[in-house]
């Protein structure tokens, strides 16, 4: 049985190589794509593939988020990260929501595959130059990243955040989340104030920093 492989990645472009990549090894079936994080979440409960791509900074619901949610309703799916981002804290964060691997965009096709096949065979796999950056961190600082106040938010403020942050007004986002317009603003008005956040332009600046959104 060939490994069932689902592309979470919101560029087509980058979704079509990867899936020439694996379609061109034999043990490998592209079985599902999604181009954001919410669709990866329902596509991954449908098609219950063994190996998740995952991009990080995604639409709808961020990676990190989506992660999580797949970890819930595909557990025994294995994820690996293929993202831009270096900086320690995006891999703290990907290992923390439950990622296996991660690689970064621009490692050639063959050290792609090979991270899968790591993740797959229940090691873990950290992109080579991924690898130096977290052990400078580790002995710079003594020890991991520490949690931020992002880290504090409930799930449900971390998903209206990511909304929010991308121009969503309050009926939509109750609309994507099933959920009463009172009850949104009542989660943006606590997610605000724990990220000590005083207005929508601050929340969209924070969450381009944290590489939630991409810039416009």
């Amino acid at each position: 049985m060939p490994v069932r492989v689902l592309i979470a990645e919101d560029h087509a472009i980058v979704r079509e190589g990867l899936k020439a990549v694996f379609s061109a090894e034999e043990e490998f079936e592209v079985v599902a794509e999604a181009e954001d994080g919410r669709e990866a979440v329902r596509r991954c409960e449908t098609a219950q593939p063994d190996l998740v791509l995952m991009d990080l900074t995604m639409p709808r619901l961020s990676g990190i988020e989506a992660i999580r949610e797949v970890r819930r309703v595909c557990p025994r799916a294995k994820v690996l990260v293929l993202t831009v981002h270096r900086a320690e804290e995006y891999v703290f964060e990907a290992l923390r929501a439950g990622a296996d691997g991660y690689a970064l965009k621009e490692a050639p096709a063959d050290e792609v595959v090979r991270a899968a096949r790591a993740v797959l065979g229940g090691g873990r796999y950290l992109s080579p130059e991924v690898s130096a950056v977290v052990v400078d961190g580790y002995l710079a600082g003594g020890g991991g990243q520490p949690r931020s106040r992002f880290d504090e938010l409930t799930d449900r403020e971390r998903e209206v955040f990511q909304l929010v942050a991308e121009g969503h007004t309050t009926p939509q986002i109750a609309d994507i989340l099933c959920l009463s317009p009172k009850t949104v603003e009542k989660h943006r008005a606590s997610l605000m104030k724990k990220l000590g956040l005083a207005n929508v332009q601050a929340l969209t600046a924070y969450a381009l920093e944290r590489g939630l959104i991409r810039r416009p």
